[in-house]
């Protein structure tokens, strides 16, 4: 395929995000714990630093001579991409939760206008119960995923106690040996194959045929992408959740994913008891990039990166245990149960088999095609679940230290949504759901009492 010289080719996945059938966003949210009084200096940040770390941020996607969606640089003025809302003066922190509330539900719905850059900012001068001020960027999907992204922000930010040093991730280490991982490989090949056949057929039946349960989680009406939703957070200690982890033997992801289904199937219950056993399954996102860390964008950038700048993930199905006795509603149970799901899973190639699908559909009958398939998938499912790290250390942005981090994906055709990002010892869960469908406050309270349920019952396991 030749393009126009002078612009760049929009990735595969860029294109399925920014179609006629889906408009993914990504919005990420930064809570100061002082007041933002220095806006010129955020300001000049924003210019010198953020808009130049990419030529995507000074670029809009337009459609070449042949069809296929392109990167065209254009002037950008920084005071067009910048909103500074204004609510009522001398409220309460408490009282402005509401105004907050609102205004974020409004940016998840905006529709960038074709002729500008796929990327805006809006700072929250006024305090919430969660912050002092708070900035949030809402940035389109077609510009890159949650790595790309959270390089991009992490580009504009400095350690709060040593700007000199270098932020740094909690990243397990893995011991196996060598020799292991052959004996390891060798004795799994056939389970391998076996797995991958199974799922990539299932995922593929349930992105085109078989439809969950409608539940109180799933409303299953068409066009739930241009609906409001609702967002709430949650914060959790990483401490408690690997000492579970330790408990179980298990690893971090199946104790945060296994929490996370047992809180969604204690809400059901409440809601509907026979929703309990309802057929519902999640859309996982797994990054499918092979390097630990984040690196600089400058090193995303290059032609030959390992780590480049765009879409790097996949789609995985995995179905949401059912409450069927008194030993599935077991909190630990139910976490070991994720976790034999989710092992199978790893040892599965199917989240490539989806993507080579997606490339030829790509090629055989044009994106558009490719993005109904990813459209349809979600479509079918009940939610979708993605997470990312964090630093460990406490961020800064031109001395304003970040207090608070998370980040929700938004203009999704689902019911619900959860994100989930670590920062500072803490895990931040967002929910992104359906208004007027789902209860926030009361999924929020499911989830937390499934936390402390298994957490107490961890403690009760002998050392």
């Amino acid at each position: 395929m030749e393009f126009e010289e002078g612009l760049e080719p929009v990735s595969p996945t860029g294109q399925y995000f920014n179609s006629s059938v889906l408009s993914v966003s990504i919005i990420a949210v930064m809570e100061f714990e002082i007041p933002i009084n220095n806006l010129p200096s955020i300001m000049s940040l924003l210019k010198d630093v953020f808009l130049p770390i990419n030529p995507r941020f000074s670029s809009i996607m337009v459609t070449g001579k042949k069809g296929e969606k392109q990167w065209k640089r254009v002037e950008v003025k920084l005071e067009d991409h910048i909103n500074v809302p204004i609510f009522p003066i001398g409220l309460s922190p408490d009282s402005y939760d509401k105004y907050y509330d609102d205004y974020i539900s409004e940016i998840a719905m905006n529709q960038f206008p074709q002729n500008k850059p796929l990327w805006e900012i809006h700072i929250v001068k006024y305090p919430t119960s969660n912050a002092a001020g708070t900035i949030i960027f809402n940035l389109h999907h077609a510009l890159g995923d949650g790595y790309s992204l959270m390089g991009a922000l992490l580009s504009s930010l400095q350690r709060a106690d040593n700007p000199s040093l270098p932020l740094t991730f909690p990243f397990s280490q893995r011991s196996e040996s060598k020799s292991d991982r052959l004996s390891r490989g060798v004795s799994q090949l056939f389970s391998l194959i076996f797995n991958t056949i199974y799922d990539f057929g299932w995922s593929v039946l349930k992105s085109n045929l078989i439809e969950d349960d409608r539940t109180p989680i799933r409303s299953g009406e068409k066009g739930l992408e241009f609906r409001p939703i609702t967002i709430s957070t949650m914060t959790f200690s990483l401490d408690h959740i690997k000492f579970i982890k330790d408990k179980l033997g298990v690893t971090i992801n199946d104790v945060i994913t296994g929490i996370i289904f047992f809180g969604t199937r204690l809400y059901m219950q409440a809601i509907s008891q026979k929703s309990s056993k309802a057929d519902s399954t999640a859309i996982v996102f797994l990054s499918t990039r092979t390097v630990r860390g984040y690196k600089c964008v400058k090193e995303m950038i290059k032609p030959e990166s390992d780590t480049p700048w765009g879409n790097q993930f996949g789609l995985l199905h995995v179905s949401i245990p059912k409450f069927t006795n008194l030993k599935s509603s077991n909190p630990l149970e139910f976490v070991l149960k994720v976790h034999k799901i989710i092992k199978k899973k790893r040892n599965s190639s199917s989240v490539y088999f989806n993507g080579c699908l997606l490339s030829i559909m790509k090629k055989l009958k044009g994106p558009e095609a490719a993005s109904r398939y990813i459209q349809r998938a979600s479509n079918y499912s009940s939610m979708s679940i993605s997470n990312m790290i964090g630093p460990v250390e406490q961020m800064a942005l031109v001395k304003h230290p970040v207090k608070g981090l998370y980040f929700m994906t938004v203009k999704v055709p689902q019911s619900l949504t959860i994100t989930m990002v670590s920062y500072m010892g803490n895990l931040r869960v967002a929910v992104g759901s359906e208004k007027g469908f789902l209860d926030p406050h009361k999924f929020k309270s499911c989830v937390i009492n499934a936390f402390e349920m298994t957490l107490q019952e961890a403690h009760e396991i002998p050392t």
